[in-house]
This record gives C-alpha cells, structure tokens and sequence, in this order.
C-alpha cells in the first residue's frame, strides 16, 4: 500500500484476511507504532481507503477506534493526526509493561506451560525475526503486539493482557526504519525465540531477566532517539 500524501513512507501492501475494518486497524497501527504516520500530519480517510483500495467507511471506523486508543486525534473537517506521546509518557509506559509482563513471564515458567502452547507462539516469533530480516516494519510490530498479548494470555487475565496492548499501541520507536536498514532490529528479534525456550525449560530466573531486558531495550531506543532530538 502506498503512501498519503507526497514526501511520506511506503505502507505494507494491504491484503484483506478478516475483517475489513479490523485489518485495516491492524495496519494503520503498525504504521503508527514504526513511526511511518508521523505527529503533526493530518491524514484524511478518504485519501487513505484510495491507497487501501476500499471505500472509505471501515477507514473512518478504523480511525475512530484508534482514536479511542489514544493513537489518532480528530481534526475538525480535515481528518485525523497521529498522538505524539512526551518522553515521559513513554517512559511510564515501559515501566507499567515492567510491573505488568515481567512477573507475568516468570510465573509462566514457574507454574509450566504445556509444549503445544508454546509450540503455538513459535510461528509468532519467527514471523518476528522473518518481518525484521525483511525490514516490513508494519509486520513486525503487528506481530510483535500479537505474540506478547498471546503470551500473556497463558496466564488467564484477559484485563492484563488488555492493559499490555493498549500500552504497546501507545507506544512510539521512532527511528524504527534506521534501525531495520542497519539490521539491528534482528537480534532483539530472536529474543522472542529465547524467551520461549527459557519458558519452555521452566527458567524462571533467565525469562524474568529476557523479559526484563526486552522491554529495556526499547526504553533504550527512545533514550537514543531524546537525545537526538534534543541535540
């Protein structure tokens, strides 16, 4: 799917699976999260449901659903524009995901999981590394979101896993592409793969400290991308 607007990033090509609306949320979520609908552009859902090849009714409905998630906000007669969080915000973010998944993570392997559930997630982390490898930034945070939420699920509280989507689709990488381009998005990919593995073998210790260091390592993007901006 091309872009809105010129001067702006390519989209992954949009192909239906579900629902539409959905999948069109899906989409527009990725872009915002990998910073490829950018703060302080007005996007129309008219323009947008053109590059989708749809009418424009599920995009306005995807838009307003993303509203409410705190991504979008509503321009009056004009469209919708991209909710650029503080780094502040930011970073209560990743410490709530560090009150929230790393404990959640450890007592998965403390209390066991059985082999086909992780079996299940494995497709998940592999299209994780796949999406890196190929540099499709709208998958990798598309299935990077899917692979925590289902993760977390294995420990039976759908309010917690609520709470960490919400928190990972609030959250910005800005930079994202730079680090795709240089092949640094790789290694903190295979984490996903580990962090099975651990879980897997019952490691609590190891799947506190992977989790841990997951989520530290995106703190540490956005430190990198503050000091960019404020030099």
């Amino acid at each position: 799917m091309s872009v809105l607007g010129a001067g702006q990033s390519t989209l992954s090509t949009f192909q239906p699976r579900r629902n539409m609306r959905d999948e069109i949320i899906d989409v527009l979520r990725g872009a915002v999260i990998a910073g490829e609908l950018r703060p302080n552009q007005v996007y129309s859902a008219p323009i947008l449901a053109q590059q989708f090849g749809v009418s424009p009714t599920p995009v306005r409905e995807a838009m307003i659903q993303l509203a409410n998630d705190g991504l979008f906000e509503s321009v009056r007669n004009k469209g919708f524009r991209v909710v650029e969080p503080s780094s502040e915000e930011l970073d209560e973010m990743a410490d709530l995901r560090m009150l929230l998944e790393v404990p959640t993570v450890r007592r998965l392997a403390e209390v066991g999981v059985l082999p086909e559930q992780v079996d299940r997630l494995r497709p998940l982390a592999e299209g994780i590394e796949q999406a890196a490898a190929d540099h499709d930034l709208i998958a990798h945070v598309t299935i990077d979101i899917e692979f925590h939420c289902q993760l977390l699920d294995l420990a039976g509280n759908r309010q917690l896993v609520d709470m960490v989507r919400t928190l990972k689709t609030r959250s910005r990488i800005s930079g994202l592409k730079d680090l795709a381009d240089a092949d640094m998005l790789i290694p903190s990919s295979h984490e996903h793969a580990e962090l099975l593995d651990l879980i897997a073998s019952g490691d609590a210790d190891g799947a506190e400290a992977m989790m841990r260091g997951h989520i530290g390592h995106v703190r540490g993007i956005w430190a990198t991308r503050d000091g960019a901006e404020h030099n």
